[in-house]
């Protein structure tokens, strides 16, 4: 990835440890697939999922003191508690749908999924879960590199680069005309000078 390494001994300095030290074991993880199978009562969760209530109770209380799921009493009845997912939680789901797709994809025994991740207006099955540059392409481990913050954008030849902004829910991305080749694409760049 690239001639600039990550400081790999350096735990505070990426977002991965810090995201294995709140969900990085496999309860958490059912946790959450349940929460987003429409789950809300700690009673759903020890039923569907078979777990202990101790460690369902240790879960969800690391769970909400991390932000990502949020306890309130439900509308209709005060006594009871809801645990539903944050905005934080909520931007696991890319997560969770890509280690999905790994374990279907490398699991030990084939798993043909039933019912099927489905894109809501076709009904169709989604895409593989990719990563994306800052104009859309779709980038394998080779495409990858590590640089400073300060020299973000500045290409090898002497040209900067300059982003086309975030992605959000609802925009396209041509996938049919992605082509990897550099020249396949007009390139945004600012004379470096």
């Amino acid at each position: 990835m690239g001639q600039v390494r990550e400081p790999l001994a350096e735990l505070s300095e990426c977002g991965l440890p810090q995201a294995l030290e709140v969900m990085g074991e496999r309860w958490s993880f059912m946790i959450l697939r349940a929460s987003f199978n429409g789950l809300h009562h700690f009673e759903e969760f020890l039923t569907e999922l078979g777990i202990a209530r101790n460690i369902l109770s240790n879960r969800l209380g690391r769970l909400v003191n991390n932000g990502i799921l949020d306890r309130q009493p439900c509308e209709g009845d005060r006594r009871r508690i809801e645990y539903r997912l944050t905005a934080k939680g909520l931007d696991l789901l890319p997560t969770m749908v890509a280690l999905r797709q790994w374990g279907q994809k490398y699991g030990m025994d084939f798993i043909a999924e039933d019912p099927v991740l489905v894109d809501r207006r076709d009904m169709l099955p989604i895409g593989p879960v990719a990563i994306l540059s800052h104009d859309g392409r779709i980038l394998a481990p080779e495409d990858l590199a590590m640089t400073p913050r300060a020299e973000l954008g500045q290409r090898s030849d002497g040209t900067v680069a300059q982003c086309c902004g975030p992605f959000v829910a609802g925009d396209f991305v041509e996938l049919d005309d992605m082509d990897r080749s550099p020249a396949s694409k007009p390139e945004r760049i600012a004379a470096n000078g």
